[in-house]
């Protein structure tokens, strides 16, 4: 536990610095893409697979990683990527994300880059909204600048894998179900797959869904209405945030939160595929009420539904 702690002090001494690090790989092309390294758990070569008869065609079979099964998914045609050489090296990162393990079969392994998200932009407008990019940055290679694209694994797995936005009977609490209608939340997520799925779920309680893209811009809309006199807990019941987003990550925002006394007191849940006790641990130190790993409708419902109780005064 002390490693653990010290780990996060480390990282959050200074959490205004609002850092991460990069995974830089190829698909078989020139270009550069990247995830977070924090959902990383290894890299090895690509090992033997084993096939799936009737598995989705994304993944390529099963890879047996000291004794555990591991999907191999391949990333390059999850993303759509057609044309280019089939190269000789051949990698797959193990990740976990939303409390899975799952492998991405890249081509070369880079290099790890340290990096700050006001680094970090969203893709452009004109890429449209089906791309698989949550963002894009720049890297010094070769004495240049290289553009680097960002995955959306979250997007990724959602077209494998069906997340049920379904809430289970029994969640709901009948004696405050009412009381949502004319309620506000706000999420700010990267992922237009993980506002879509947190979307489809809390409107089931007549919620209305406030969405920014970013921490920065929900730190604007935030001030814009202490600016205009606002209350913002009026405003909103909560926000949810991811960890992970360009310009400013749900670290940061948070932090920002805190510090601002017109908004301090503003009821935070970390909505996040980054899962484990570090998580938990950095949800802690820099003030957020609650953590959660996505994707999980049950628990995101039990959330607002704790919250909105809090403040009928009938917890």
């Amino acid at each position: 536990m002390a490693t653990l702690l010290d780990s996060v002090d480390q990282r959050t001494q200074l959490v205004g610095e609002n850092r991460l690090e990069l995974l830089i790989f190829r698909l078989h092309t020139g270009q550069l893409f990247a995830i977070n390294v924090f959902k990383v758990k290894e890299v090895v070569k690509l090992p033997k697979l084993n096939m799936l008869p009737g598995s989705h065609p994304n993944i390529s079979g099963v890879a047996n990683i000291r004794g555990a099964s591991i999907p191999v998914i391949d990333l390059r045609r999850a993303i759509g990527m057609s044309g280019g050489s089939e190269a000789s090296e051949r990698n797959i990162i193990i990740t976990e994300y939303n409390r899975t393990v799952q492998a991405f079969m890249v081509g070369e392994v880079m290099n790890i880059v340290n990096l700050t998200w006001r680094d970090i932009q969203p893709p452009p407008e004109q890429v449209g909204k089906n791309n698989y990019l949550t963002a894009i940055t720049k890297v010094q290679r070769d004495g240049m600048d290289r553009l680097v694209s960002i995955i959306d694994v979250e997007k990724v797995l959602a077209d494998i894998v069906n997340y049920n936005v379904r809430i289970s009977v029994g969640v709901l609490d009948t004696a405050i179900l009412n009381h949502f209608d004319g309620r506000k939340v706000l999420i700010v997520d990267d992922s237009s797959t993980a506002r879509a799925q947190m979307r489809e779920t809390l409107t089931q309680l007549g919620l209305t869904v406030i969405e920014a893209h970013n921490g920065r811009k929900a730190l604007e809309l935030l001030k814009r209405w202490c600016d205009e006199g606002k209350n913002v807990t009026d405003e909103i019941l909560m926000m949810f945030t991811d960890a992970e987003m360009p310009e400013m990550d749900g670290y940061k925002l948070t932090h920002e939160i805190r510090g601002d006394s017109r908004m301090h007191t503003l009821h935070i849940a970390l909505n996040t595929s980054l899962s484990g006790s570090f998580n938990e641990a950095m949800v802690k130190k820099v003030g957020c009420d609650r953590f959660i790993s996505k994707f999980q409708p049950d628990l995101l419902v039990e959330v607002v539904q704790d919250r909105l109780r809090d403040v009928l005064g009938t917890s």
